[in-house]
């Protein structure tokens, strides 16, 4: 799930090696903890979050075949 996430981001952003992708593996939920450049912050969000909005369906959609939640927080 981590590979499919990584994949978009860096598709994503110009500076490639600042992205930090951390996984926060619980029970039931993953959390997954998005570092990338403040140049590119925007890149990701989006506008008015759209992008990040996207972003988090697609990896809901991936985790409900796992039967687990996910949660992407992006951090600047």
């Amino acid at each position: 799930m981590k590979d499919i996430l990584e994949t978009i981001i860096l598709n994503l952003v110009d500076n490639k090696e600042a992205v930090e992708i951390k996984e926060l593996d619980g029970e039931k939920s993953i959390v997954f903890e998005v570092k990338v450049a403040d140049g590119d912050m925007g890149k990701i969000i989006g506008r008015q979050g759209r992008l990040a909005k996207s972003i988090r369906t697609v990896m809901k959609s991936v985790a409900g075949k796992e039967q687990k939640r996910v949660s992407v927080e992006f951090i600047g």
